[in-house]
Order: structure tokens, then C-alpha cells, then sequence
């Protein structure tokens, strides 16, 4: 790892536990605090300090402390915090967790190095999100939009396809209007072997990777290593946005590796844990990943988050999803019904929220009848899942004309609209024709969500087509 730092002074290792290294604190040790552990060959492995008392500092290991000697190995403090190179050179290439070429390329050139904690923004600074990305996945680009500066992320479960999604994103995305440098920034945390080649071919072949820094953490990589990659991101992140006036977005999966890594951490530390075994702090750690999205006075730039999680169960009431819900502005939930059914992508209409969503679309951002349109097809569809359910208790003889336009309308909408091609990309204009096209299934009198001009502008009625 790259580091620009000065040795300090050393102290002497006590014993090591769980991973961990306990040596002699000596004044002036600080928490995050990077450390050289010299072992007898003369090797250097790098390590953090997470924890200082009067007596023992606490030292997590980049790498592992079995080859560690604990009488003949010594601790040497740096006197700073984890820094790394960026450079605008970075993108187009693939890194480990802690920012290292794992490509074959050459070493970065760095233009600046900078903490992994960020620097700290003055909220007054702060610039409300209001303009739209697109996705070009209909789900999320007509239903609960995306814009930039906001942190939304994805609810999946095991076996859903989160990770095609994830790819999916980073082919497609886009800012609209003017033309605006955008680029993404990709970290996959604590990813199976296969699962990371599967994103390292999957940018290679779409050509996605010239405009995407891609961070590759795997399973077998270190705590500590896990713990910093989010932090590695949203640093590269915010070197693009402020230093470079470029739109990012940050992909980061999957967040519940990162929440197991710091459990196994807090574990080993013996800290009394809190719900479900997890650390009581958990909230406020992942509110310092998340609260790095956003967009500032006097910067062109802007970082929107798009973290993935896989929820253990599917209970959406694990800490781990709940307490991201608490941070974050919505969620974009998959449903394991709707791939059940063969559907791609499964969002979940209903329990899937973008809560800036009306301040980044509508007239001059994506197209005046978007909200309109928004609220009549989850309306539309909220009753036909309604009646869906109802048929299956009563049948569906007993269903009047009207029900049954709309039972047919939930089924197409979940085929058409929800579901559509890994490679098809709908731009937002395409995404409401598609919107209209299903609406025209129901009888005009019960679309009392949207404004008559707008049906009257574009209803496939009155534009030529069919209803």
C-alpha cells in the first residue's frame, strides 16, 4: 500500500488474539493510527490502530498475524491515518480493496494522497439533490428515481440476482442533458472468487470499464482490509467529484459483508454486542459510509451512493437493512416472488421507495407527466395485486369487467414494465411510453391520478395507437 507517512517510535508486541496484535501503549497513540509490525525476517506489514487504553493498544493487521513473532517482532507508529494515491488515472483500471493495481498496469502516478475517513463537510454546505441519473432500468428510472447526490440503496437476498443488477448499473448509467463528466466507482466488499471475475470480465467485454475505478475486495482478503474498501471508494469518489468536477456513483456490494467483518471485528475485541451479535455502534459507522454521497456550494461535482445488501432471510428487519433505511433516502427492495416467476430485475413496486425522487424529475429533468404517471401505475398495480389476491379465495367469475382489466394489467406490468433485458437499455422517454401502453388496459375513467392534459398529450388514444 502506498502511504505518505513518517515513523514515529516503537513498542513491543504483548500477545496476539483473533487476528489481532496487543502491544505497550506509549503516549500519543491515536485511534486509526497506521503502525509498521517489522517481523524478524525483516518484512513489514502495515496495520491500524483500532482501540488504545492506559495500558495495551489494540492493532488489526493488514494481512494476517500468524507469521508474527511476538518477541522478536516490534510496532512501529507512523503517526498518521491511512492515507492512499489518487489521480484521475485511476479510471479505466481494477484495484484490491486497499487501492492497489491488481490489473497488471502500472503503478498510479499520484496527484494528491488523502485520508480514507474523508474530510468532514460543513452541512450548510450542502446542496439538496434534485437532478436525475439514468439507470436505464425501468423499475428504478420510472418508479423511484435516482438523483444525484442520494444515497439509495438495493435490499436483496441470497440467490437474487443483485450482482447482474450491479453490472447492469455500470453499463448503463448516465447523466442526462448537457454533456457532464460522469464516471463510476465500483467496490465490490468481501465477493466470492467467481463473483469477482464475473464483474472483472463483465466491464472488460461491455467496454463499461473505461469510465468505471473498479475496487475488488475478496472473501479471502483480511478484516481490516474489508473494513477500509468502502472508505478506499468514496475517497477515490470524492477526489473525482471535488478535485475533478465529475458526477460519481459509487456502487458498493455487498454491505452486509462489511457489517459481518465489523461484527467479527468487534467480536475479537470483546466488546458487548448488540442486536443480533452486531457491534451497538453499527449505526453510526455506516452513517459515516453513507453521509459521504451528496453535493456541495461551489463544486461542480456531486457523489450519489448506490449501496447493495443482502438481507440474512430476507427479513427486512435485520439491523442491518433497518438501520441502513434510517441513513439512507428510501431503498430499492428485490422480490424473491417476482424471480420466481422469471422476472428480471424483481423490484418490488410496493416495498421499494425513493424518497428525493420528486425533486429530480418532471418538467426540463426527465418529462412533465413522470409523476403523474409514477403514481398511477403503483396505483394501478397496488389494485390488481389487491384483487389477485382476492380471486384466489372468491375465483375469478365472480370478478366484474373492471377487475379483470386490472388483474391483467398487474400481470403485464410486472412482464413489461418490471421485467425487461440484462443488455436492454430504455432510455426515461421509452420508460413512460411504456407506462401509457399499459395504463391504455384500463378503462379511461379510472386513471384519476393524472391530469387530463397529460392524457389527452400522451394517451396511445389520442397519439394513434391502441388502447
Amino acid at each position: 500500500m502506498s502511504v505518505k507517512l513518517t515513523t514515529r517510535i516503537s513498542s513491543k508486541l504483548l500477545r496476539a488474539q483473533g487476528g489481532l496484535l496487543f502491544a505497550e501503549t506509549i503516549p500519543g497513540v491515536t485511534y486509526g493510527e497506521i503502525v509498521e509490525v517489522t517481523l524478524p525476517t525483516g518484512e513489514v506489514k502495515l496495520g491500524q490502530v483500532i482501540d488504545v487504553s492506559k495500558e495495551v493498544t489494540v492493532i488489526q493487521v493488514f494481512g494476517g498475524v500468524a507469521d508474527v513473532d511476538l518477541f522478536r517482532s516490534r510496532v512501529k507508529y507512523r503517526g498518521e491515518t491511512l492515507k492512499i494515491p489518487v489521480s484521475i488515472d485511476m479510471l479505466g483500471r481494477i484495484f484490491d480493496g486497499l487501492g492497489r493495481p491488481i490489473d497488471g498496469g502500472p503503478r498510479i502516478i499520484p496527484e494528491d494522497y488523502l485520508d480514507i475517513n474523508g474530510a468532514p463537510l460543513n452541512p450548510a454546505s450542502r446542496l439538496p439533490p434534485s437532478e436525475f441519473i439514468e439507470t436505464g432500468i425501468s423499475a428504478i428510472d420510472g418508479l423511484f428515481s435516482i438523483v444525484r447526490g442520494q444515497k439509495l440503496p438495493i435490499f436483496s437476498g441470497s440467490g437474487l440476482p443483485h450482482n447482474r443488477i450491479a453490472a447492469q448499473i455500470v453499463r448503463q448509467a448516465r447523466v442526462l442533458g448537457k454533456e457532464e463528466k460522469f464516471a463510476i466507482v465500483f467496490a465490490a466488499i468481501g465477493v466470492p472468487y467467481d463473483d469477482a471475475m464475473f464483474f472483472i470480465d463483465n466491464f472488460k467485454k461491455t467496454g463499461a470499464l473505461e469510465r468505471t475505478i473498479a475496487l475488488i475486495n475478496t472473501a479471502s482478503s483480511p478484516v481490516i482490509e474489508r473494513i477500509a474498501t468502502p472508505r478506499v471508494a468514496l475517497t477515490i469518489a470524492e477526489h473525482l467529484a471535488w478535485s475533478h468536477d465529475m458526477h460519481v456513483l459509487v456502487i458498493l456490494t455487498d454491505m452486509t459483508f462489511y457489517c459481518e467483518a465489523l461484527r467479527e471485528l468487534s467480536a475479537a475485541r470483546e466488546e458487548v454486542p448488540g442486536r443480533r451479535g452486531y457491534p451497538g455502534y453499527m449505526y453510526t459507522d455506516l452513517a459515516t459510509i453513507y453521509e459521504r454521497a451528496g453535493r456541495v456550494h461551489s463544486k461542480k461535482g456531486s457523489i450519489t451512493q448506490l449501496p447493495i445488501l443482502t438481507m440474512p432471510d430476507d427479513d427486512i428487519t435485520h439491523p442491518i437493512p433497518d438501520l441502513t433505511g434510517y441513513i439512507t433516502e428510501g431503498q430499492l427492495v428485490l422480490s424473491r416472488q417476482l424471480w420466481m416467476k422469471g422476472i428480471y430485475p424483481p423490484f418490488d413496486p410496493l416495498m421499494s421507495l425513493s424518497r428525493l425522487m420528486k425533486d429530480g424529475i418532471g418538467e426540463g429533468k426527465t418529462r412533465e407527466d413522470h409523476n403523474n404517471v409514477f403514481m398511477q401505475l403503483i396505483s394501478a398495480y397496488a389494485e390488481g395485486i389487491r384483487l389477485r389476491e382476492l380471486s384466489v379465495i372468491v375465483g375469478t367469475e365472480t370478478l366484474t369487467q373492471r377487475d379483470r382489466k386490472y388483474l391483467e394489467f398487474a400481470d403485464r406490468f410486472e412482464r413489461e414494465f418490471i421485467g425487461q433485458g440484462e443488455y436492454e437499455r430504455r432510455t426515461i422517454e421509452e420508460t413512460l411510453d411504456k407506462g401509457w401502453e399499459l395504463l391504455a388496459i384500463l378503462p379511461e375513467e379510472e386513471l384519476k391520478k393524472i391530469k387530463v392534459e397529460y392524457i389527452k398529450k400522451y394517451h396511445p388514444k389520442y397519439k394513434g395507437g391502441n388502447p
